[in-house]
Parts: structure tokens; C-alpha cells; sequence
């Protein structure tokens, strides 16, 4: 089993900045690839960032690259989303995932992420 818990969220202006923060437990985070998704109201969920077991490798949605900035800390079993230049179409609930097997690969698929955080209010206002 795994336990993730994302806090960080709150409400911002157009152009501010926030990052998210994502607590593991249960499975070895470090051998595990992560991810954050989210989903805006009347919207299926998407993906917005992944992140490998190492660090090395990261992949991200079109509409936040540039802006956004996915990281891990394995030894305090956390992963951050660094989110600049916040646009009102980030509004959204901001969902930290781990896979549903273990694999330390990055993922950009929602159906490989088995785990779920509570999820984090994101709103900006323009």
C-alpha cells in the first residue's frame, strides 16, 4: 500500500507561483516514479508532470512546460510541483499519484497510476 498526502494549494493572482508538495509512505518511494495530475470542474482528470525514480528524467503537459517544474527529495519521501506563472486555466484539484506497479520509470499515462492523494485546491484568479 501507499500513502500520499499533497498539501500547498491555496488561491493566488495571475503570475504567482506555488508549489505543491506530495508526502510517500508505505512502498520505497525512492525505487518508485511519480506524478501529479488534475482535474478542473466538469473536466476528466489530466496529466501535468512525471518524474523517474532518480530524478533524471521528466516529462510534461504542453500547456504548463516551461512553467511548471517537477522534483523529488527521496530521502524525505516527497515530490514537489514547482507551478510559475500561474494562468486561470490552472485552476484545478492537483492530485499527487504513484504507479500501480512498481516501476521507477516516468509515466505520462493515468492508467499505470494505481495510488492517489486527496488532492490540493488550486484556484487562481485572473
Amino acid at each position: 500500500q501507499v500513502q500520499l498526502a499533497e498539501s500547498g494549494g491555496g488561491l493566488v493572482q495571475a503570475g504567482a507561483s506555488l508549489r505543491l508538495s506530495c508526502a510517500a509512505s508505505g512502498r520505497t518511494f525512492s525505487r518508485n516514479g511519480m506524478g501529479w495530475f488534475r482535474q478542473a470542474p466538469g473536466k476528466e482528470r489530466e496529466f501535468v508532470a512525471t518524474i523517474s525514480w532518480s530524478g533524471a528524467i521528466t516529462y510534461y503537459q504542453g500547456s504548463v512546460k516551461g512553467r511548471f517544474t517537477i522534483s523529488r527529495d527521496n530521502a524525505k519521501n516527497t515530490v514537489y510541483l514547482q507551478m510559475n506563472s500561474l494562468k486561470p486555466d490552472d485552476t484545478a484539484v492537483y492530485y499527487c499519484a504513484a504507479p500501480r506497479f512498481s516501476t521507477g520509470a516516468a509515466t505520462t499515462r493515468l492508467v499505470d497510476y494505481g495510488y492517489w492523494g486527496q488532492g490540493t485546491q488550486v484556484t487562481v484568479s485572473s
